[in-house]
């Protein structure tokens, strides 16, 4: 199967921490990747790794064949865990900017995302909750036609009911050959959506691969494996 992404003994390091220690693995193009992991356990290093907004210490990584850069940028969305939207601006003037700064965004689609959440366009970004600027974020990610999506805690701020929303709102809008990798540690909500996962434990991959296969391995649940795995 062929590879979206790729880390080959890829090690970063801030100053004497080590994040992510000599890793080599390779996400199939076409799937939804859960990268599952407690906090600190270097899931946000290695998202921005892929995007480029960090280099490492050691290794080469490969975003849909190409070394993070300006080339991957229009292949590649990715979600910060921080909301980062300029609070002054409404919802509507976002869309625009976005809509003009990303020839691959999809505004007629964002429209009709934020109409099914009950977000009104015209609403100040300063006005509104953590949890719906995080709706909306996931929006102007979720909107831009690329091979790889990489969603930092995508669900962490926002309420349960909602949860189920976003996570179908992944799963209808990104294309058939694109992949999805998703950072969190909820795993019981993102496991049905899943079919590819990683382990993730003080920057080494404890465990990966296809979630059937590893449900019929083990006769687990990836939510059961992963608090074992975890445990305190």
């Amino acid at each position: 199967m062929e590879s979206i992404l790729e880390f080959k003994n890829i090690t970063k390091k801030y100053d004497n921490k080590t994040a992510l220690d000599d890793i080599t693995l390779s996400i199939p193009r076409g799937s939804i990747v859960g990268l599952l992991g407690p906090n600190g356990s270097g899931k946000t290093t290695m998202l921005k790794l892929a995007t480029g907004l960090l280099q490492p210490t050691k290794g080469e990584v490969y975003a849909c064949g190409l070394k993070p850069g300006a080339e991957s940028k229009d292949l590649v969305a990715y979600q910060s865990d921080k909301v980062y939207l300029n609070d002054w601006m409404n919802v509507k003037d976002l869309m625009n900017m976005l809509d003009d700064f990303y020839t691959n965004f999809n505004k007629d689609k964002a429209l009709d995302m934020l109409k099914s959440l009950n977000i009104n366009p015209n609403d100040k970004l300063k006005e509104m909750s953590k949890g719906t600027k995080e709706k909306v974020q996931l929006i102007t990610t979720m909107c831009r036609d690329v091979q790889l999506y990489l969603l930092d805690e995508p669900i962490g701020g926002v309420d349960p009911a909602a949860r189920d929303y976003i996570l179908n709102t992944i799963i209808s809008n990104y294309q058939e050959n694109a992949t999805v990798i998703i950072s969190t540690h909820l795993i019981a909500d993102v496991e049905p959506v899943l079919n590819h996962i990683l382990f993730l434990k003080e920057g080494h991959i404890v465990r990966q691969g296809d979630v059937d296969d590893i449900r019929e391995e083990t006769g687990k649940s990836i939510d059961a494996l992963f608090r074992e795995e975890f445990r305190c």
